[in-house]
């Protein structure tokens, strides 16, 4: 009984805590690090449509991004607004806290982020969004 207990408990520890949450990304044509969040993110539970669109930065500054914001893609995710490669942990933590915030943003394509590296290296700023202005969401 113990060890039941004890692998229920493991396993709902180690599994995302969004898993099957629908995520729609916009993404440039023929980006190779968004194939490769993409991956991350359904490797990680989610389940993804992955959008082929030309103009996504018009698409993420018409959602709220801001210009110095810009990631290489746009998600959507339970009515928040993901630009670039942030990490699961973080948009896990967006979706669980449910701040009143547009979104979440890691600008450009940092080497040590999931897409562009195997999994999240070092530090990371991201930064939250919302019409009353831009503050730091995580720094980890």
């Amino acid at each position: 009984m113990k060890t039941k207990l004890l692998t229920g408990l493991l396993f709902a520890l180690a599994a995302p805590a969004f898993a099957g949450e629908t995520v729609t990304v916009y993404r440039a044509l023929g980006c190779v690090c968004c194939d490769n969040y993409v991956d991350y993110l359904k490797s990680n539970g989610f389940d993804v449509t992955t959008i082929d669109d030309a103009q996504f930065q018009d698409r993420a500054i018409a959602a709220g991004v801001p210009k110095e914001g810009l990631g290489c893609h746009l998600a959507m995710i339970d009515g928040y607004v993901v630009s670039g490669l942030v990490p699961v942990e973080i948009i896990n933590r967006l979706i669980a806290d449910k701040p009143e915030i547009t979104g979440i943003t890691l600008p450009g394509m940092p080497g040590n982020a999931p897409g562009m590296s195997d999994a999240k290296t070092g530090t990371l700023k991201v930064y939250a969004f919302a019409p009353t202005g831009v503050t730091v969401y995580s720094n980890e």
